[in-house]
Protein backbone atom coordinates (compact mmCIF):
# COMPACT_ATOMS: atom_id res chain seq x y z
CA UNK A 1 0.00 0.00 0.00
CA UNK A 2 1.20 3.51 -0.74
CA UNK A 3 -0.04 7.09 -0.96
CA UNK A 4 0.07 8.38 -4.53
CA UNK A 5 -1.26 11.92 -4.07
CA UNK A 6 -1.98 14.31 -1.22
CA UNK A 7 -3.94 17.55 -1.37
CA UNK A 8 -4.50 20.00 1.48
CA UNK A 9 -6.52 23.22 1.64
CA UNK A 10 -6.37 25.58 4.64
CA UNK A 11 -4.65 22.96 6.77
CA UNK A 12 -2.44 24.44 9.50
CA UNK A 13 0.06 26.75 7.75
CA UNK A 14 -0.88 25.56 4.22
CA UNK A 15 -3.31 27.54 2.12
CA UNK A 16 -3.09 24.96 -0.64
CA UNK A 17 -0.72 22.17 -1.63
CA UNK A 18 -0.87 19.22 -4.00
CA UNK A 19 1.88 16.59 -3.98
CA UNK A 20 2.62 13.32 -5.79
CA UNK A 21 4.83 10.75 -4.08
CA UNK A 22 7.24 7.93 -4.80
CA UNK A 23 6.16 4.53 -3.54
CA UNK A 24 9.55 4.33 -1.76
CA UNK A 25 11.26 7.01 0.34
CA UNK A 26 9.96 10.60 0.39
CA UNK A 27 11.63 13.39 2.36
CA UNK A 28 10.30 16.80 3.42
CA UNK A 29 13.28 19.09 4.03
CA UNK A 30 13.30 22.61 5.43
CA UNK A 31 13.78 24.80 8.47
CA UNK A 32 11.90 24.35 11.71
CA UNK A 33 8.41 25.83 11.50
CA UNK A 34 8.26 25.59 7.70
CA UNK A 35 5.46 23.00 7.72
CA UNK A 36 7.23 19.65 7.24
CA UNK A 37 5.52 17.94 10.16
CA UNK A 38 2.14 19.36 9.11
CA UNK A 39 2.31 17.29 5.92
CA UNK A 40 2.93 14.15 7.96
CA UNK A 41 -0.02 15.07 10.15
CA UNK A 42 -2.24 15.45 7.08
CA UNK A 43 -1.30 11.90 6.06
CA UNK A 44 -2.04 10.74 9.62
CA UNK A 45 -5.53 12.25 9.33
CA UNK A 46 -6.24 10.20 6.22
CA UNK A 47 -5.30 6.99 8.01
CA UNK A 48 -6.60 7.49 11.55
CA UNK A 49 -9.19 10.29 11.17
CA UNK A 50 -7.39 12.65 13.55
CA UNK A 51 -4.26 14.67 14.18
CA UNK A 52 -1.29 12.93 15.74
CA UNK A 53 -0.58 15.98 17.89
CA UNK A 54 -3.82 17.78 18.75
CA UNK A 55 -7.25 16.21 19.36
CA UNK A 56 -9.16 19.44 18.56
CA UNK A 57 -9.95 19.38 14.83
CA UNK A 58 -10.92 23.05 14.55
CA UNK A 59 -7.45 24.08 15.70
CA UNK A 60 -5.98 22.53 12.54
CA UNK A 61 -7.80 25.08 10.34
CA UNK A 62 -5.50 27.74 8.89
CA UNK A 63 -5.80 31.06 10.68
CA UNK A 64 -8.42 33.22 8.97
CA UNK A 65 -10.13 30.32 7.19
CA UNK A 66 -13.40 28.56 8.07
CA UNK A 67 -12.55 24.99 7.04
CA UNK A 68 -9.84 22.58 6.01
CA UNK A 69 -9.90 19.73 3.49
CA UNK A 70 -7.40 16.89 3.17
CA UNK A 71 -7.68 14.40 0.32
CA UNK A 72 -5.48 11.46 -0.58
CA UNK A 73 -5.34 8.81 -3.27
CA UNK A 74 -3.90 5.47 -2.16
CA UNK A 75 -2.92 2.36 -4.08
CA UNK A 76 -3.89 -0.65 -1.98
CA UNK A 77 -3.25 -4.07 -3.47
CA UNK A 78 -3.69 -2.63 -6.96
CA UNK A 79 -6.97 -0.91 -6.09
CA UNK A 80 -7.38 2.85 -5.81
CA UNK A 81 -8.76 4.27 -2.56
CA UNK A 82 -9.73 7.96 -2.46
CA UNK A 83 -10.08 9.34 1.06
CA UNK A 84 -11.21 12.82 2.10
CA UNK A 85 -11.44 14.56 5.46
CA UNK A 86 -13.10 17.95 5.91
CA UNK A 87 -13.67 20.08 8.98
CA UNK A 88 -15.75 23.27 9.16
CA UNK A 89 -15.81 25.43 12.25
CA UNK A 90 -18.64 24.45 14.63
CA UNK A 91 -19.64 21.51 12.45
CA UNK A 92 -19.13 17.77 12.65
CA UNK A 93 -16.06 16.32 10.92
CA UNK A 94 -16.81 14.61 7.60
CA UNK A 95 -14.87 11.60 6.37
CA UNK A 96 -15.37 9.97 2.98
CA UNK A 97 -14.03 6.89 1.25
CA UNK A 98 -14.47 6.84 -2.52
CA UNK A 99 -16.98 9.71 -2.18
CA UNK A 100 -19.16 7.83 0.33
CA UNK A 101 -19.61 9.18 3.87
CA UNK A 102 -18.68 7.04 6.84
CA UNK A 103 -21.43 6.68 9.42
CA UNK A 104 -18.80 5.92 12.06
CA UNK A 105 -15.16 7.02 11.92
CA UNK A 106 -14.22 3.82 13.77
CA UNK A 107 -15.13 1.87 10.61
CA UNK A 108 -12.20 3.51 8.79
CA UNK A 109 -9.53 2.61 11.36
CA UNK A 110 -7.28 -0.13 10.03
CA UNK A 111 -8.17 0.29 6.35
CA UNK A 112 -4.99 2.30 5.67
CA UNK A 113 -2.62 1.39 8.54
CA UNK A 114 0.10 3.82 9.47
CA UNK A 115 2.92 4.16 11.98
CA UNK A 116 4.32 7.53 12.98
CA UNK A 117 7.56 8.16 14.87
CA UNK A 118 7.89 11.62 16.40
CA UNK A 119 9.82 13.47 19.13
CA UNK A 120 6.45 13.72 20.92
CA UNK A 121 6.59 9.95 21.45
CA UNK A 122 8.87 10.51 24.45
CA UNK A 123 5.62 10.90 26.41
CA UNK A 124 5.21 7.11 26.11
CA UNK A 125 8.28 6.74 28.35
CA UNK A 126 8.14 9.74 30.67
CA UNK A 127 4.40 10.27 31.16
CA UNK A 128 1.87 8.13 33.06
CA UNK A 129 0.53 4.68 32.27
CA UNK A 130 -2.33 6.08 30.17
CA UNK A 131 0.14 6.94 27.38
CA UNK A 132 1.42 3.36 27.28
CA UNK A 133 -2.10 1.91 27.25
CA UNK A 134 -2.91 4.26 24.35
CA UNK A 135 0.05 2.85 22.47
CA UNK A 136 -1.17 -0.73 22.92
CA UNK A 137 -4.74 0.22 22.04
CA UNK A 138 -3.67 2.12 18.91
CA UNK A 139 -1.84 -0.91 17.51
CA UNK A 140 -4.59 -3.42 18.28
CA UNK A 141 -7.32 -1.09 16.95
CA UNK A 142 -5.69 -1.06 13.51
CA UNK A 143 -5.85 -4.86 13.33
CA UNK A 144 -9.12 -5.64 15.15
CA UNK A 145 -12.36 -3.95 14.05
CA UNK A 146 -14.15 -4.81 17.31
CA UNK A 147 -11.46 -3.73 19.76
CA UNK A 148 -12.26 -0.02 19.58
CA UNK A 149 -15.95 -0.74 20.17
CA UNK A 150 -15.03 -2.83 23.19
CA UNK A 151 -12.91 0.00 24.62
CA UNK A 152 -15.74 2.50 24.12
CA UNK A 153 -18.20 0.15 25.85
CA UNK A 154 -15.82 -0.44 28.77
CA UNK A 155 -15.13 3.24 29.33
CA UNK A 156 -18.84 4.07 29.20
CA UNK A 157 -19.63 1.51 31.93
CA UNK A 158 -16.61 2.67 33.94
CA UNK A 159 -17.93 6.24 33.91
CA UNK A 160 -21.35 5.00 35.06
CA UNK A 161 -19.86 2.88 37.85
CA UNK A 162 -17.74 5.77 39.10
CA UNK A 163 -20.81 8.04 39.03
CA UNK A 164 -22.70 5.45 41.09
CA UNK A 165 -19.87 5.26 43.62
CA UNK A 166 -19.95 9.05 43.99
CA UNK A 167 -23.74 8.99 44.33
CA UNK A 168 -23.48 6.35 47.09
CA UNK A 169 -20.98 8.54 48.94
CA UNK A 170 -23.18 11.63 48.54
CA UNK A 171 -26.50 10.03 49.53
CA UNK A 172 -25.48 7.09 51.69
CA UNK A 173 -27.86 4.85 49.71
CA UNK A 174 -26.36 1.69 48.20
CA UNK A 175 -28.18 -0.39 45.58
CA UNK A 176 -26.34 -3.73 45.31
CA UNK A 177 -28.50 -4.81 42.36
CA UNK A 178 -27.49 -1.83 40.23
CA UNK A 179 -23.85 -2.27 41.20
CA UNK A 180 -24.02 -5.93 40.15
CA UNK A 181 -25.43 -4.99 36.73
CA UNK A 182 -22.62 -2.51 36.12
CA UNK A 183 -20.01 -4.99 37.38
CA UNK A 184 -21.26 -7.67 34.98
CA UNK A 185 -21.03 -5.26 32.05
CA UNK A 186 -17.57 -4.07 33.09
CA UNK A 187 -16.32 -7.65 33.53
CA UNK A 188 -17.62 -8.76 30.11
CA UNK A 189 -15.86 -5.95 28.21
CA UNK A 190 -12.81 -5.92 30.49
CA UNK A 191 -12.11 -9.62 30.07
CA UNK A 192 -12.26 -9.39 26.28
CA UNK A 193 -9.91 -6.38 26.23
CA UNK A 194 -7.51 -8.10 28.63
CA UNK A 195 -7.30 -11.26 26.53
CA UNK A 196 -6.62 -9.24 23.38
CA UNK A 197 -3.94 -7.16 25.10
CA UNK A 198 -2.28 -10.24 26.56
CA UNK A 199 -2.23 -12.07 23.23
CA UNK A 200 -0.90 -8.95 21.50
CA UNK A 201 1.95 -8.51 24.00
CA UNK A 202 3.04 -12.14 23.64
CA UNK A 203 3.56 -11.62 19.92
CA UNK A 204 4.72 -8.01 20.04
CA UNK A 205 7.47 -8.41 22.65
CA UNK A 206 9.49 -10.81 20.50
CA UNK A 207 9.23 -8.46 17.50
CA UNK A 208 10.31 -5.49 19.61
CA UNK A 209 13.35 -7.32 21.00
CA UNK A 210 14.52 -8.17 17.49
CA UNK A 211 14.30 -4.53 16.34
CA UNK A 212 16.03 -3.10 19.40
CA UNK A 213 18.90 -5.57 19.24
CA UNK A 214 19.47 -4.70 15.59
CA UNK A 215 19.44 -0.94 16.29
CA UNK A 216 21.83 -1.25 19.25
CA UNK A 217 24.04 -4.04 17.86
CA UNK A 218 23.12 -6.16 20.93
CA UNK A 219 24.82 -3.55 23.14
CA UNK A 220 21.97 -3.30 25.66
CA UNK A 221 19.48 -5.60 27.34
CA UNK A 222 15.95 -4.17 27.33
CA UNK A 223 12.56 -5.49 28.43
CA UNK A 224 8.87 -4.86 27.80
CA UNK A 225 6.75 -6.04 30.73
CA UNK A 226 2.96 -6.12 30.53
CA UNK A 227 1.35 -5.68 33.95
CA UNK A 228 -2.34 -6.24 34.64
CA UNK A 229 -4.28 -6.99 37.79
CA UNK A 230 -6.12 -9.62 35.76
CA UNK A 231 -2.94 -11.65 35.31
CA UNK A 232 -3.21 -12.84 38.92
CA UNK A 233 -6.93 -12.77 39.71
CA UNK A 234 -10.30 -12.82 37.97
CA UNK A 235 -11.93 -9.49 37.27
CA UNK A 236 -15.05 -10.50 39.19
CA UNK A 237 -12.98 -11.37 42.26
CA UNK A 238 -11.04 -8.11 42.02
CA UNK A 239 -14.20 -6.00 41.94
CA UNK A 240 -15.55 -7.76 45.03
CA UNK A 241 -12.27 -7.37 46.93
CA UNK A 242 -11.96 -3.66 46.13
CA UNK A 243 -15.60 -2.62 46.57
CA UNK A 244 -15.14 -1.04 50.00
CA UNK A 245 -11.99 0.75 48.83
CA UNK A 246 -13.87 1.96 45.74
CA UNK A 247 -16.68 3.35 47.91
CA UNK A 248 -14.20 5.30 50.01
CA UNK A 249 -12.28 6.66 47.02
CA UNK A 250 -15.44 7.08 44.89
CA UNK A 251 -13.80 5.48 41.84
CA UNK A 252 -13.10 2.02 40.42
CA UNK A 253 -9.60 0.92 41.44
CA UNK A 254 -9.45 -2.48 39.71
CA UNK A 255 -9.66 -3.27 36.03
CA UNK A 256 -7.94 -3.08 32.68
CA UNK A 257 -7.90 0.75 32.92
CA UNK A 258 -5.07 0.19 35.42
CA UNK A 259 -2.94 -1.91 33.04
CA UNK A 260 0.69 -0.85 32.70
CA UNK A 261 3.56 -1.43 30.30
CA UNK A 262 6.97 -1.29 32.01
CA UNK A 263 10.09 -0.37 30.02
CA UNK A 264 13.44 -1.54 31.41
CA UNK A 265 17.13 -1.39 30.41
CA UNK A 266 19.57 -3.73 32.15
CA UNK A 267 16.81 -4.49 34.67
CA UNK A 268 16.27 -0.82 35.58
CA UNK A 269 13.64 1.76 34.64
CA UNK A 270 14.19 3.16 31.14
CA UNK A 271 12.55 6.41 32.31
CA UNK A 272 15.01 6.90 35.18
CA UNK A 273 18.21 5.28 33.90
CA UNK A 274 18.06 5.35 30.09
CA UNK A 275 20.09 8.02 28.26
CA UNK A 276 18.34 10.24 25.70
CA UNK A 277 19.86 8.14 22.91
CA UNK A 278 18.74 4.87 24.55
CA UNK A 279 15.24 6.21 25.12
CA UNK A 280 15.01 7.33 21.51
CA UNK A 281 16.28 3.95 20.27
CA UNK A 282 13.72 2.26 22.52
CA UNK A 283 10.89 4.36 21.08
CA UNK A 284 11.98 3.77 17.50
CA UNK A 285 12.19 0.01 18.16
CA UNK A 286 8.66 0.16 19.64
CA UNK A 287 7.33 1.88 16.54
CA UNK A 288 9.17 -0.39 14.11
CA UNK A 289 7.78 -3.37 16.00
CA UNK A 290 4.34 -1.81 15.64
CA UNK A 291 5.00 -1.58 11.90
CA UNK A 292 6.09 -5.23 11.66
CA UNK A 293 3.09 -6.38 13.70
CA UNK A 294 0.66 -4.47 11.45
CA UNK A 295 2.41 -5.88 8.38
CA UNK A 296 2.01 -9.43 9.70
CA UNK A 297 -1.62 -8.98 10.70
CA UNK A 298 -2.82 -7.03 7.65
CA UNK A 299 -0.82 -8.84 4.98
CA UNK A 300 0.45 -5.61 3.39
CA UNK A 301 2.88 -2.88 4.39
CA UNK A 302 1.61 0.20 6.29
CA UNK A 303 2.92 3.71 5.74
CA UNK A 304 5.88 4.73 7.89
CA UNK A 305 6.24 8.39 8.93
CA UNK A 306 9.53 9.47 10.55
CA UNK A 307 9.41 12.99 11.96
CA UNK A 308 12.72 14.58 12.95
CA UNK A 309 14.15 11.31 14.21
CA UNK A 310 17.86 11.95 13.60
CA UNK A 311 18.25 14.24 16.61
CA UNK A 312 19.84 12.49 19.63
CA UNK A 313 20.76 9.37 17.61
CA UNK A 314 24.41 8.71 16.92
CA UNK A 315 25.54 8.16 13.32
CA UNK A 316 25.79 4.38 13.77
CA UNK A 317 22.17 4.08 14.91
CA UNK A 318 20.97 6.45 12.21
CA UNK A 319 22.65 4.33 9.56
CA UNK A 320 21.24 1.11 11.05
CA UNK A 321 17.77 2.61 11.10
CA UNK A 322 17.94 3.80 7.51
CA UNK A 323 19.22 0.39 6.43
CA UNK A 324 16.15 -1.15 8.04
CA UNK A 325 13.56 1.18 6.53
CA UNK A 326 15.12 1.10 3.07
CA UNK A 327 15.06 -2.66 2.60
CA UNK A 328 12.18 -4.85 1.50
CA UNK A 329 10.76 -5.18 5.02
CA UNK A 330 9.31 -1.69 4.71
CA UNK A 331 7.17 -0.02 2.06
CA UNK A 332 6.53 3.69 1.56
CA UNK A 333 8.41 5.96 3.97
CA UNK A 334 8.04 9.68 4.71
CA UNK A 335 10.88 11.52 6.48
CA UNK A 336 11.29 15.08 7.75
CA UNK A 337 14.63 16.73 8.48
CA UNK A 338 16.26 20.15 8.61
CA UNK A 339 19.46 19.01 6.87
CA UNK A 340 19.43 18.43 3.12
CA UNK A 341 22.99 17.14 3.16
CA UNK A 342 22.37 14.60 5.94
CA UNK A 343 19.42 12.95 4.19
CA UNK A 344 21.10 12.99 0.77
CA UNK A 345 24.35 11.53 2.12
CA UNK A 346 22.60 8.71 3.98
CA UNK A 347 20.55 7.50 1.03
CA UNK A 348 23.28 8.11 -1.57
CA UNK A 349 25.62 5.92 0.47
CA UNK A 350 23.06 3.11 0.41
CA UNK A 351 22.18 3.70 -3.26
CA UNK A 352 18.50 4.12 -2.37
CA UNK A 353 16.37 6.43 -4.54
CA UNK A 354 14.58 9.21 -2.67
CA UNK A 355 12.04 11.87 -3.65
CA UNK A 356 12.81 15.20 -2.00
CA UNK A 357 10.37 18.05 -1.29
CA UNK A 358 11.71 21.43 -0.20
CA UNK A 359 9.35 22.98 2.35
CA UNK A 360 9.29 26.70 3.06
CA UNK A 361 6.62 28.84 4.72
CA UNK A 362 3.71 26.51 4.01
CA UNK A 363 4.78 25.56 0.49
CA UNK A 364 6.23 22.22 -0.61
CA UNK A 365 7.94 21.73 -3.96
CA UNK A 366 9.34 18.53 -5.41
CA UNK A 367 13.00 18.68 -6.40
CA UNK A 368 14.00 17.27 -9.78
Amino acid sequence: MYLKQLSVINFKNYEEAELSFSDGVNAFLGNNGAGKTNLLDAIHYLSLCKSYFNPIDSQQIKQGADFFIITGVFNKNGQQEAVACSVKRNQKKQFKRNKKDYQRLADHIGLLPLVMVSPYDISIIIEGSEERRKFIDNVISQTDNHYLDELIAYNKVLINRNALLKQIADTGRYDPGLMEVLDDQLIASGNRIFEKRRAFMETFTAIFNKHYQFLSDDAEQVELIYESQLLNDSFASLLKKTLEKDRVLERTTAGIHKDELQFAIHGMSMKKFGSQGQQKSFLIALKLAQYSFLDQQKGFKPLLLLDDIFDKLDDRRVTKLMQMVSNNDFGQVFITDTSDARVSNIFDSMDVPIRIFKVKEGQANAQS
